[in-house]
């Protein structure tokens, strides 16, 4: 496994942890305030590893199919891991959350039709831009939950956070199909070929 794959290994290995890590308060003795100098630096740092592999991979010119499936996989994991906080928490709806589930599975047939045909798909400018929008939704609430466990007084402008929040999360809502129909134009015709077989 080169270095590129093993950033991608790390973020598929501390998705769970952020998750444990952040319920711990829950589950636990321990103070939620500890917790936020826990999960913020965790968090920054399993997405700062989505660049490093692909730098890395540039660089070393490392880049191969397997990486092209594994990356996006991660992502998901962690972004996916990261909106299920968030749900359980009353940050995002949970019909928003099935819905980018349900985009994020097709998404994933698609990459295996793809391999069969001998084609690995790899993150195209919609999906990458749906990816940064993940990756600032899930800060944004995380750091107003973080704001809760500190005990920081926000209610002079937790309405204003709070319509932020609602179109951030739209806006992810609307990035992910906008980039999955992105993807049915240009690799649809792997699906239709083996309709037909």
């Amino acid at each position: 496994m080169n270095i590129a794959d093993r950033f991608t290994l790390s973020r598929i290995v501390l998705s769970p942890v952020f998750f444990l890590v952040y319920f711990l308060p829950a589950w636990s003795n321990v103070s939620p305030s500890l917790t936020v100098w826990v999960m913020i630096p965790l968090l920054a740092f399993m997405e700062f590893t989505d660049f490093l592999d692909g730098f890395f991979a540039r660089k070393l010119k490392q880049v191969s199919d397997f990486g092209k499936l594994f990356d996006p996989f991660a992502d998901v994991l962690v972004h996916l891991t990261t909106f299920c906080c968030l749900v359980i928490s009353g940050y995002m709806p949970g019909i928003v959350f099935m819905l980018i589930l349900y985009r994020e599975f097709c998404m994933n047939f698609i990459r295996m039709m793809a391999i069969q045909k001998g084609v690995a798909i790899g993150a195209r400018k919609g999906g990458k831009f749906k990816t940064v929008l993940y990756v600032i939704t899930t800060f944004y609430c995380i750091l107003m939950e973080s704001c809760v466990r500190l005990e920081i007084d926000v209610s002079g402008i937790l309405g204003g956070l709070d319509i932020g929040r609602v179109i951030l999360i739209v806006l992810c809502l609307i990035a992910a199909y906008a980039s999955f129909t992105d993807y049915l134009v240009h690799f649809g015709s792997l699906i239709k070929a083996d309709k037909k077989n």
